[in-house]
Formats: C-alpha cells, sequence, structure tokens
C-alpha cells in the first residue's frame, strides 16, 4: 500500500481543497447542499443563531449561491435531508436513515422518565393522525417529569422520546419550535423498512470510522472529537477498525513533516492528494467558518496542521474568554488569519462587527483587510436573502 508523504502546507492544501474552501467553488446552489452533505457524511446542527446557524455558515463558506431557504428546502419540503444523530445533533442525507437503526433502538429501550412516556405515547401518535404535525405547546401534558438538562413538561419529553426512537419525525420548525409527524409522513417507506445495514457493532464502528474520516479529509487514530456521537466506540474497536480499513484499501496512511502520528484519509481521495503534490495554483478566498465546522471537528490536529488554536467559547463564563461570545475563524488562502465576532439585527438588517483578532504573524495589508471586508459584506448580503 502507498504511503504518502505532505508537507505542512500541502497537508492544508489537500484538506481545504477537499472541503471545498480553497480554489474555486466546487459546490453550488441546492445540489451543490447535497452534493457536500453527501461527501461530509453529516453536518452538526445547533440552534444558536447569532450570526447565522453553525449548518447554515458552514454551507454559505462552501455553496456559491446558498440561501438559508436551502436547507430548510431540503429538510422540510424536499425531504432529501434529515435532521437526527449522528456527529451529536447532525444533517444527512435521508437515505443514510437505515444506517442509524442502533441509535434509535437505543432510545426505544431506555429513556428518562421512560414508564411515564411509555404511557402516554398512544395518545400522542392518535392526536398526530387527527390533527397533523404538532409541537409541545399543543399537548395538554403538562406535568413535569425529569428529562436531559433539567426537568420538562411531559409533551416535550415523550415527543422528543418519540423523536429520538424513530417513530416520530421533525416536519417543520417555526424558528426553534419543532413540530413533529409521524416518521412514515416524513420518510419514504422503502427506507423505512429496510433492516439494519450493518450486522455487527464491529461493522457500524468500521462503517463510521470511514465516514469520519472523509467528513474531514484527514484525521489520525488518536482520541478526538471528530469520534463524538459513535456510541460504544473506545480506543480497541477505533484500532480494530483502522485495521480492518487498511486491510480492506478503503484508507492510506499520510505522513505529514513535523507531526509525529499518523494521518490517514480515504482511498478515494488519493486523486486529489497527488493533485496537491503538483503545486497547482490555487484561488485565494475568505471564508468564516462555523464554530461546529467539519474542518474543525479535531482541534488538535488543526493546530498540528494550521498552528491555529480555536475554542468555541459559547459555553466559557464571560470573565474567562479570550476572544467572545460567538467568534468565527477566519480563512484566507492556505491560512487561518484571525477570528471575528459578528451579530446580524434582524430588524434592521445589518451585520454589525464586534471585532477582529488577526493571527500575531498576520501582516494587516491592504489586501488582507480588502479580502475581510469583502468577506464581511458577503456574509451581510447572505444574512439579507430569504
Amino acid at each position: 500500500m502507498p504511503e504518502y508523504t505532505l508537507t505542512k502546507k500541502e497537508a492544508r492544501q489537500f484538506l481545504l481543497c477537499k472541503q471545498g474552501l480553497l480554489g474555486k467553488y466546487k459546490f453550488e446552489d441546492k445540489t451543490g447542499v447535497l452534493d457536500f452533505i453527501r461527501q461530509a457524511g453529516c453536518i452538526q446542527f445547533d440552534p444558536i443563531d447569532v450570526c447565522g446557524k453553525s449548518p447554515e455558515i458552514l454551507l454559505h463558506s462552501r455553496v456559491k449561491h446558498f440561501s438559508k431557504s436551502m436547507l430548510y428546502e431540503l429538510l422540510y419540503i424536499d425531504r432529501d435531508l434529515v435532521d437526527y444523530f449522528d456527529k451529536q445533533l447532525s444533517i444527512f442525507l435521508t437515505e443514510d436513515w437505515p444506517f442509524f437503526a442502533r441509535e434509535r433502538k437505543r432510545h426505544r429501550q431506555w429513556e428518562r422518565s421512560h414508564e411515564k412516556i411509555l404511557k402516554v405515547r398512544d395518545t400522542i401518535r392518535e392526536a398526530i393522525r387527527s390533527y397533523g404535525p404538532l409541537n409541545s405547546g399543543d399537548l395538554d401534558l403538562s406535568e413535569k417529569v425529569y428529562w436531559y438538562w433539567s426537568d420538562t413538561r411531559l409533551s416535550r419529553a415523550a415527543l422528543e422520546h418519540m423523536y429520538f426512537g424513530g417513530e416520530l419525525a421533525i416536519h417543520h420548525k417555526k424558528g426553534t419550535i419543532k413540530y413533529y409527524d409521524l416518521v412514515e409522513n416524513c420518510i419514504p417507506h422503502h427506507l423505512l423498512n429496510q433492516p439494519d445495514p450493518h450486522q455487527s457493532d464491529f461493522e457500524y464502528y468500521t462503517w463510521q470510522v470511514l465516514r469520519r474520516v472523509g467528513s474531514v479529509g484527514l484525521l489520525w487514530n488518536r482520541s478526538s472529537d471528530a469520534w463524538l456521537g459513535i456510541l460504544g466506540l473506545k480506543t480497541k474497536e477505533r484500532n480494530d477498525s483502522f485495521a480492518r480499513l487498511l486491510s480492506q484499501g478503503s484508507i492510506v496512511p499520510v505522513q505529514v513533516e513535523g507531526i509525529p502520528h499518523t494521518l490517514y484519509c480515504r482511498t478515494e481521495d488519493t486523486e486529489l492528494l497527488e493533485y496537491i503534490k503538483t503545486k497547482p495554483r490555487l484561488t485565494k478566498r475568505c471564508e468564516f467558518l462555523a464554530p461546529l465546522d467539519n474542518m474543525l471537528w479535531d482541534r488538535k490536529l488543526i493546530k498540528a496542521i494550521f498552528d491555529f488554536e480555536y475554542k468555541w467559547e459559547i459555553y466559557t463564563p464571560k470573565e474567562q474568554r479570550r476572544y467572545g461570545y460567538y467568534v468565527l475563524p477566519i480563512l484566507y488562502g492556505d491560512r487561518f488569519i484571525g477570528r471575528i465576532e459578528t451579530v446580524y439585527d434582524k430588524k434592521q438588517k445589518s451585520l454589525n462587527t464586534i471585532n477582529i483578532w488577526y493571527e500575531p504573524e498576520i501582516k494587516q495589508t491592504a489586501t488582507v483587510e480588502r479580502q475581510v471586508e469583502a468577506a464581511i459584506k458577503r456574509f451581510e448580503k447572505f444574512h439579507q436573502r430569504l
């Protein structure tokens, strides 16, 4: 099996080209959204909206002509995408639904306040059949029960449990309010009726490890946030999965100068890797990355390859923050040149830049400042479009 050796610059360019963040845009419009998510496996979701939700910011940085309505349509009208658990709460292709049968089975077997929830399941299903998609406020189940983050209304806990277990799906959203429908009304029957494609936990782990390597582009066989959400995947299971993937020829080892640990990429990406070795001239772009961007799933790896440290400080106490509440990395060409804090004012329909912090080694040339300013203007227009 060939082993590739890259300089750090080549590793940066490979990762960024793979992610669609360097060179000309390779993803465009709604088709581009699907193409990127198919490549990535999934993108993480978070409901917090300061300057766009994380998946919206991620797609804006990669998909030419992307608008927020595209993602909504693909999720709740076209239903080519579904929101469910993969790397935590995520968005992935609806066609991948059968691959998460294990996740749904686990939730069905036990949940907080399980017995109380089971008693109202039939009532909820009948209410949805009679009235259509419902949110927790539509149900007269106000008893407080023990739930994940704090006690909550039984209606919310029951709807979420039925969603986690695959009985319900999110039909649509109004702001942050979720409306649930019976899953058979949202997922095609041929997908609902497919058996679990994996015959064993090991097959599932191996599939997920390969999926995550493809999600980032380069990964090492080390403890990492990139493996979050793969329940039961511990060091032994991860080692065994890497060994299986290597023996199958599904991944290839990559050595990067100055990094003692071996990295791996999917075999199908070696054509891009070899292209980068030819030292092509790649169009520089200035993009703002989302806090939960696939590129940032392993922040130790980003530090090793890009010499850039990023922490999403949203959960850090204010007095302990180095930067701000919702700060985005700034990418220019093949380097992270700084970070930016912006807030979108929906009433005024304007983007307010709170602060920009450049990395110490970055020269704030006229070109750099023009590129960042142009990126800010594009970001504002993105928020103003439907």
